[in-house]
């Protein structure tokens, strides 16, 4: 997800031609040159004055300026550059959602999610589910067979409550985001939203639909 631009890119006296990116963790550019720059390396962000659409982004390693088209646009990236919200943010845990982690590794969601939840989440599921049932399950999924147990997963779920399938993305991904959106139907989920996991994974977001929640 994100936001996503063709646009020029201008380093120094030299222009390029290409599409810019800009999530969460990074602003990326691709074209007649690539570059990524790290939003946690960012000094700072500024909109020229006037209407030309003019971002220049100041670095660790140097400064870039994109042309954006108009300042309004323009303002927006450099918003959202300055203050980026949080994967755990976007993921929509509180500190008191009930949850489990079940095999999900990633550091940095590691990380934000033991300073944000009041209780450590479970690592594995119980035999028999807990009363009231889970606000969200995060589950890695990269292949058919993991892709199965979605049915099992959800009986632990509040009904209000989310699944949170991660997969690899890109060209490294193993399972296509149709046979994950098919798996969750199958075992009566529906799918609302991606979110942009890490730089290496995807996740969408299953809930039971509404005609099926108790």
């Amino acid at each position: 997800m994100g936001l996503e631009l063709r646009c020029t890119l201008r380093l120094s006296r030299d222009e390029f031609t290409g599409t810019a990116h800009l999530d969460s963790s990074a602003l990326a550019f691709r074209g007649s040159t690539k570059l990524t720059v790290p939003l946690a390396t960012v000094k700072s962000a500024d909109v020229a004055s006037g209407d030309s659409g003019e971002l220049t982004v100041v670095h660790a390693g140097g400064s870039l300026t994109l042309l954006l088209g108009d300042t309004a646009t323009a303002e927006k990236w450099a918003l959202k550059i300055r203050s980026p919200r949080s994967l755990i943010d976007k993921l929509g845990l509180k500190a008191d959602s009930r949850t489990a982690i079940l095999g999900v590794h990633d550091p940095e969601f590691r990380t934000q999610a033991a300073a944000r939840l009041a209780a450590p989440p479970l690592e594995k599921l119980p035999a028999t589910p807990r009363p009231g049932g889970l606000d969200f399950i995060f589950y890695p999924a990269d292949s058919e067979v993991e892709l199965t147990k979605l049915a099992a997963l959800k009986r632990h779920l509040a009904p209000t409550g989310a699944i949170w399938v991660v997969s690899l993305k890109g060209k490294a991904a193993r399972v296509k985001d149709v046979d994950v959106m098919r798996a969750g139907k199958a075992a009566g989920l529906v799918d609302n939203k991606v979110c942009g996991f890490s730089a290496t994974h995807t996740a969408l977001k299953f809930v039971i639909p509404l005609a099926a929640r108790r």
